[in-house]
């Protein structure tokens, strides 16, 4: 394919995808994420999946953050610079995933410290509270805290602000540009790994139905989002995310896993941008798992998915100087 997305996964990501159906999709049926032993040793298991297949750069500096804005709002993260990223001209705000119940800035330092060393660029990945102790909209709002914090606390230009999320933080990324003033600020673009929106996983049921995620079923995703979500009506619009009826979302990636449930969740957010306005790349990797990126050791594609990213995120924020250039001019 011209975007450089082969039409079949390679054999090592295959049988890393089918070990892990006979591994780890057993092993999350029988963790009740509702008791606290079963969602500790669920957190445990991931950590140790996302350091081992997915370690964090050598040579990558952290900067821990703990601010408090104007209204008392606390901003809690970190600042991630890869190997060589030197630019402060701009900046990428990222928002991990999980089911807000499960991770961290420190499981997604592959992540966010691969695309500080790609892009160039400092990286900013707010450490959200989670569930089942908080819950919605807890995380949301941290998100928009962080995002307020980034404006006024480390001085950054909206326009010069890249927003990437995965999995639960592909939902808290598009909730948070919905906001009717964030839009409005035209931030430089939107990447999202394996989004998941629909958070009544009927989108994700209809692909269980035609390929079982190799990761885990449906039900168990489902009950693992609830944690955040119980007690508030499916139908609240800050849950149903109503892309088409809102603004214009601005110049939008979107990569999934051809292996995963939340593949359809993917199809449907491209779809809505483009009919709510915005301009949208899909890419759905056959085979891959979800968030394949994060794990490079498993996934050759992995590399090359990442490298794309960072020349979407490169080529908007181009994009907005020469548009700076030209009001200036």
């Amino acid at each position: 394919m011209g975007d450089g997305v082969p039409a079949r996964g390679s054999l090592r990501s295959r049988s890393a995808a089918a070990l892990s159906a006979l591994t780890l999709r057993q092993i999350s049926a029988l963790l009740p994420p509702e008791r606290a032993w079963g969602l500790w040793i669920s957190r445990q298991i991931v950590a140790r999946i996302m350091d081992a297949f997915g370690p964090s750069l050598a040579g990558t500096r952290v900067e821990s953050v703990d601010s408090t804005l104007a209204d008392g709002r606390r901003v809690v993260g970190e600042w991630v610079l890869g190997p060589g990223a030197q630019r402060a001209d701009a900046a990428v705000y990222f928002l991990h995933g999980s089911g807000f119940a499960m991770c961290s800035p420190r499981t997604h330092r592959r992540l966010t410290s691969w695309l500080s060393k790609l892009t160039g660029l400092p990286v900013f990945c707010v450490d959200y509270r989670l569930a089942p102790r908080y819950r919605f909209p807890t995380a949301a709002d941290d998100v928009r805290a962080g995002w307020d914090w980034l404006l006024t606390g480390a001085g950054l230009a909206p326009e010069r602000l890249v927003v990437v999320g995965d999995s639960a933080g592909g939902y808290l990324a598009v909730d948070l540009l919905l906001q009717p003033d964030v839009t409005a600020a035209q931030p430089a673009a939107l990447v999202l790994f394996s989004p998941l929106v629909d958070l009544t996983f009927r989108l994700a049921a209809r692909c269980e139905q035609r390929r079982r995620d190799p990761a885990i079923r449906v039900s168990d995703a489902a009950r693992l989002v609830g944690l955040y979500t119980r007690g508030v009506d499916p139908a609240h619009p800050r849950l149903t995310l109503d892309v088409v009826g809102g603004p214009a979302l601005p110049s939008t990636l979107i990569q999934a896993g051809g292996a995963e449930i939340l593949a359809e969740d993917a199809r449907r957010l491209a779809s809505d941008i483009r009919a709510a306005g915005g301009r949208c790349e899909l890419q759905v990797w056959p085979d891959q798992v979800h968030v394949f990126q994060a794990l490079p050791r498993v996934s050759p594609e992995a590399a090359k998915a990442m490298a794309y990213a960072a020349r979407f995120i490169t080529n908007a924020l181009g994009a907005t100087e020469l548009r700076a250039a030209g009001k200036a001019g």
